[in-house]
């Protein structure tokens, strides 16, 4: 990794904060984007000690706007000549619906949409050997689309919508995979396992409560973080795109996330949503 650029979501926390660490020990550059400055700030220190050599950099955006996506991947474009790699990891659960300024559910938008529109405005700027790597679940077993209710307007259940995202996030890169072709270009997923980190701390009510319980048998960050290390770095996938992975390994997703229409029909509904050509 020495001398690349890696791109980084949710890198103030938890996995993310991990990879990052270990992604510039090994000689990256690291560019995260972080929604709040404290500990975008604190982020920022962490990396430059460890990796006083690099250039490391922050933008900050709240990934649930997409005019904020927007705004900070073209930020990002214009200061990075060459992007290596970008990993989408930011991630939430919200207890109740919540819609955003552009009239999307919340989990949608930050979950699948943010990934969507950083990843189709920041690889014009990636060539051939670069990585996509986006962080998906198995929470995304037993979720499936239903195009008529993207937003979860009908019904609401936390970990349902969280699912559903999920299930996005294994199609698009599927999709992403399949227009990548040619280009030298991969795009893979994963699932980190259950990692005890500040996930589900703002989800509210009982939900919190939950999850923070559950916390007590959960996989650590460094644990969690491997699998996005893995496919960030490691030369044994340099030519694989279009997995899914667990503990490094290929795995196989549901039925649901291997639907190839579904994954090209969410792809041109995402690019509606966002203003972005298809």
């Amino acid at each position: 990794m020495q001398g690349s650029t890696v791109v980084i979501t949710g890198a103030t926390s938890g996995i993310g904060e991990v990879a990052a660490d270990r992604l510039a020990t090994k000689g990256a550059r690291i560019v995260f984007i972080a929604r709040d400055r404290a500990r975008g700030d604190e982020t920022l220190r962490h990396l430059r000690a460890i990796a006083p050599e690099a250039d490391h950099a922050v933008h900050y955006a709240d990934l649930s706007k997409i005019r904020e996506m927007k705004r900070v991947a073209s930020e990002i474009a214009a200061a990075e000549p060459k992007i290596d790699v970008l990993v989408n990891n930011a991630g939430a659960m919200f207890g109740t619906r919540r819609v955003t300024e552009d009239g999307l559910e919340m989990t949608f938008a930050t979950n699948h949409m943010s990934y969507f529109v950083l990843a189709n405005m920041l690889r014009e700027r990636m060539g051939s050997g670069g990585r996509i790597v986006n962080t998906a679940s198995d929470a995304h077993m037993g979720a499936r689309l239903d195009f008529e209710d993207l937003q979860s307007a009908k019904s609401y259940s936390a970990f349902g919508v969280y699912g559903r995202s999920k299930l996005c996030n294994i199609l698009f890169t599927r999709e992403l995979s399949r227009r990548l072709a040619g280009t030298g270009i991969t795009a893979n997923c994963l699932h980190p396992g259950f990692v005890a980190t500040r996930f589900g701390n703002q989800s509210g009510g009982i939900l919190s409560i939950v999850i923070g319980a559950a916390k007590h048998f959960a996989l650590t960050s460094e644990q969690g973080s491997a699998t996005i290390i893995y496919l960030a770095s490691s030369p044994d996938v340099a030519d694989v795109s279009g997995g899914y992975f667990i503990k490094c390994k290929a795995a196989t997703p549901t039925k649901e996330a291997r639907n190839d229409a579904d994954a090209a029909r969410l792809w041109e509904v995402s690019a509606r949503l966002a203003g972005l050509g298809a």
